[in-house]
């Protein structure tokens, strides 16, 4: 099914629970309301119904001070607040705080009442995972909740895109922010590190099932530890390539014909690197993930070893969090959530949500009714926290 058509039947199923959420009242409709534009719907009713209780916003770039220095940042911010500062951190991806869906995602919050504070680790830039990013969402999140005009009662909500959902649940648990988050919305995101990255190397799930991993993860892999694999001198050469190539990736999103040219540099790139540098680049320019797999294996364990990088390996947060992840994500599969849940029901409230509505880390997906209705109260619940 197109995304378009798609989009059209869950309109349709948004639509025609209005009713529903008119009697249910204004906190499920605003659940709903935001629902309708995060799936950017079409038709007058979809629209019409996307557009409840939204107003404009301003948007400011800015600096946030961080404990590794000061990291870019973007506050979208409603004329007419209705709701508390969330801070919304992006997964692994060069364009940061301007890439597109992050964007919307961040206009769609604004635009219903929310102030947004986007702050951009600079790892998260150059596709690394390091024990640096919960540190950065930390102490973005500690400035924003000091501000009297953002959080007069100190407290703001954390919300993480893919690696940055488990990231975020990670610095929720922090001593500092204890009393600092209302909720965690972790989408898409991670439990255990060392676990999604086996599963993206063998396509082997926890529960002795089998899901073909997306190949975007285990060139990410391979990315963070190709200095075990090649030469010192090899390494840059090969990242440069492999970021060549993931940018080539994005860009399938938006403009085919610069993807095409892209992915022709990462190969151009391939043939410029000497051995094995330049075979492991051919496994990625042919997304060869039967062969990248085996060879990233040995190495994932020991880089994912640091329990910051794991929520299911910190401290649980005291504050609700909300798991939402797309039912079929093969970056990230939605096991993670599952087990994360189980991990952390017992030292917090947790609200967990699998749903065929969401691919990875975007709602696009054909609608049934009862899990349109189930993702809407999703949102109604985290919004009104």
């Amino acid at each position: 099914m197109s995304r378009r058509v798609a989009r059209r039947t869950l309109g349709a199923s948004l639509v025609a629970l209005l009713a529903l959420g008119l009697w249910a009242g204004p906190d499920w409709l605003r659940g709903l309301a935001f629902v309708a534009r995060a799936a950017d719907l079409q038709g007058d009713a979809a629209e019409a119904l996307s557009r409840w209780r939204t107003g404009p916003f301003d948007v400011k770039e800015l600096q946030v001070p961080t404990r590794h220095g000061p990291a870019r940042a973007r506050l979208y911010r409603p004329v007419e607040g209705r709701g508390r500062t969330v801070v919304l951190t992006s997964g692994v991806h060069a364009d940061g705080i301007d890439e597109p869906r992050l964007v919307k995602l961040a206009g769609n919050l604004a635009s219903g009442g929310l102030a947004v504070l986007t702050p951009e680790p600079a790892d998260l830039l150059r596709y690394e995972i390091t024990p640096r990013l919960p540190d950065v969402i930390e102490d973005a999140a500690l400035w924003a909740a000091a501000q009297p005009d953002l959080a007069p009662d100190g407290k703001v909500g954390l919300f993480g895109i893919s690696f940055s959902g488990g990231l975020s649940v990670v610095a929720a648990g922090r001593p500092a922010l204890k009393d600092r988050v209302a909720a965690t919305l972790s989408f898409g995101g991670h439990g255990d590190l060392p676990r999604v990255l086996a599963f993206l190397c063998t396509g082997e799930l926890p529960d002795g099932s089998r899901l073909a991993p997306h190949d975007y993860g285990v060139v990410v892999i391979l990315l963070n530890v190709a200095d075990r694999l090649v030469p010192p001198e090899q390494v840059e050469p090969l990242r440069a390539a492999i970021r060549t190539f993931l940018r080539a990736s994005h860009l399938t999103l938006t403009d085919g014909r610069l993807a095409e040219e892209t992915f022709a540099r990462a190969r151009a790139l391939q043939a410029q690197l000497p051995e094995p540098a330049a075979t492991l680049m051919g496994h990625v320019n042919t997304r060869d993930v039967a062969a990248l797999g085996p060879t990233l294996l040995p190495y994932v364990k020991a880089f994912a070893a640091d329990p910051s990088l794991s929520p299911a390996r910190s401290p649980a947060p005291a504050a609700p969090v909300y798991l939402l992840h797309g039912a079929g994500d093969t970056v990230i599969p939605a096991m993670e959530s599952v087990l994360l849940a189980q991990a952390l029901r017992p030292h917090t409230e947790v609200h967990q949500l699998a749903t065929p509505l969401i691919s990875h880390a975007e709602v696009d997906r054909q609608a049934e009714a009862a899990d349109v209705w189930r993702l809407v109260g999703f949102w109604s619940d985290l919004l009104d926290e």
